[in-house]
């Protein structure tokens, strides 16, 4: 790799400084401020650190720091590879995990949606992974199809290799200016924000897997790569057992948008899936904490589409416990938890807190779900008999119950 210029390299090493003392000191992973330190010194840092890399960019509103994971996993096949394992997911973020791996030739960067453009145009990343795109955060990233249009016009004339998800209208929509996509029919659960078409606005007719516009010939690209139930098949229609640890059919399809993007790079299903096992949490997410006899497994969901999938993870003979905040990152307007159907929580134990416990008892309440409000995390789950517990949170509450048992990964 060529040698930063010195300046680069003085705001490099800085923000890595940084990061150590904020580490140290307790106050943070590090991930963010490193990367602060370093562009206040050098605006064009993230550039500088990105060139000569092979570089993926991953964005979607859900999966994301998984399918990163996932993907970084199947790379160390190569050699070494710069992440933002832990989330950061903004150009400080990118910037923290360049500067840490500076030797790298390979880096997998989750990037969040509304900062897609700015960091493909920045960094010239030769691949790019989109999964999927629903409601999140309306009081910040606004409306979703407005990121879709940025998307598409990021794309536009750029060599960038994309690997899209076909079943989800918008992601489709967003990725079909690029100059090569590999299309992966990675399933699309929630599609309540995908009945319209895109283009022109009018009703898309959906046949199982397969859509298309009524009014226009927007129609779901022929997919290169499927996720079938527990398998993979690839481009050339071989079946690959999807074995992997991570639960779910959302995780399954995180994993064959892996295998994609891996392909992408060089390196061939066989040697990365094997890696793709070795994943067993990312960032504390499915992660099992014990306390007093009482074994809790993390579940992360941000939005309706990410509730969705945790129902799907969720045991229905375990007790539940719930936990929503309404802070910055989570997002201040919790006026999403009505796109959610909670009754699927019928007949089950549920345990409610988190600082927004009362906009969510409401919700339950006219879903008809019975259900314990607790004060804190920690009532809630002394309140649970011996054994195992589910606990789904969205992302400070998720990050707080993590802290409290020492940021389990």
């Amino acid at each position: 790799m060529t040698q930063l210029p010195l300046r680069a390299q003085l705001a490099s090493a800085l923000g890595r400084s940084a990061a150590t003392l904020s580490r140290m000191t307790g106050r943070g992973d590090g991930s963010v401020i490193g990367g602060r330190v370093g562009l206040l010194l050098e605006p064009d840092l993230l550039r500088k650190l990105a060139r000569d890399r092979k570089l993926a960019l991953v964005s979607a509103t859900n999966g994301k720091t998984t399918t990163t994971r996932l993907i970084t996993s199947a790379l160390l096949e190569l050699g070494e590879v710069a992440t933002n394992a832990f989330g950061a997911n903004m150009p400080a973020g990118h910037v923290s995990a360049l500067s840490q791996h500076k030797r790298a030739p390979y880096g997998v960067l989750e990037v969040d949606e509304k900062y897609l453009p700015e960091v493909l145009d920045t960094t010239g990343a030769g691949v790019v992974c989109l999964m999927n795109l629903s409601r999140d955060q309306m009081d910040r990233a606004a409306e979703i199809w407005l990121l879709a249009q940025k998307w598409r016009r990021a794309l536009s004339g750029k060599p960038t290799h994309v690997i899209a998800n076909c079943d989800d209208p918008l992601v489709t929509w967003g990725a079909s200016t690029a100059a090569k996509v590999t299309w992966v029919a990675g399933g699309q659960r929630w599609k309540e924000d995908s009945w319209c078409c895109p283009e022109c606005g009018g009703p898309l007719d959906r046949k199982d897997a397969d859509w298309a516009c009524r009014e226009c010939t927007f129609h779901r690209p022929e997919p290169q790569w499927v996720v079938d139930d527990d398998a993979a098949i690839d481009p050339r229609g071989q079946r690959w057992l999807l074995d992997i640890q991570l639960p779910g059919q959302a995780n399954r399809s995180n994993a064959v948008m892996a295998l994609a993007v891996a392909e992408a790079f060089g390196l061939p299903v066989e040697q990365a899936l094997p890696r793709l096992r070795e994943v067993t949490s990312v960032a504390g997410r499915y992660t099992t904490v014990e306390r007093d006899g009482r074994h809790a497994r993390l579940l992360l969901a941000k939005n309706p589409a990410g509730w969705l999938e945790a129902f799907d993870v969720a045991d229905p003979q375990l007790p539940i416990i719930l936990s929503v905040n309404a802070q910055g990152p989570d997002g201040r307007d919790t006026s999403w938890l009505w796109d959610v159907d909670y009754r699927i929580l019928r007949g089950r134990p549920v345990f409610v807190t988190g600082q927004r416990r009362l906009d969510l008892a409401l919700r339950l309440d006219v879903a008809e779900v019975p259900f314990t409000l607790c004060e804190s995390f920690n009532e809630a789950l002394a309140m649970q008999p011996p054994g195992r517990v589910d606990v789904i949170a969205n992302y400070t509450a998720f990050q707080q119950i993590r802290s409290e048992f020492g940021r389990a990964v």
